[in-house]
């Protein structure tokens, strides 16, 4: 685990790259930090991701709804002020959004899978 120096980030100041889902369009605003990555991304009216991720994150829900979809079937919804939690290699997920969504993501070396 990496110590970071007092701080303070003006999300205005980072310019958003563009990354296509299988519908729609998210815009990711990054700043990466060792072995910490922190996000505000933003996924467009009728979202889906293009592809199942197995990567763990701290999705906190900003504005709108977000739809989670473990590759099991199960579907989980994030309304505004909600948040999930997920480890590395537990869960196969993927995002969609109907309404477009703004979210803050953390991921990093700490949600490494504790398994092996």
């Amino acid at each position: 685990m990496s110590n970071y120096a007092f701080q303070t980030i003006d999300w205005a100041d980072i310019a958003p790259t563009e990354h296509p889902g299988e519908t729609g369009l998210s815009l990711w605003r990054t700043v990466q930090l060792e072995g910490l990555r922190l996000r505000i991304v933003e996924y467009s009216p009728g979202y889906l991701a293009d592809h199942w991720c197995q990567k763990g994150h701290i999705v906190h829900c900003l504005e709108g709804a977000l739809n989670s979809e473990l590759q099991g079937g199960q579907t989980f919804r994030l309304n505004k002020g909600m948040t999930y939690v997920v480890s590395d290699d537990l869960s196969s997920h993927r995002s969609y959004s109907e309404t477009g969504v703004k979210l803050l993501i953390i991921d990093g070396d700490f949600l490494g899978s504790t398994r092996g």
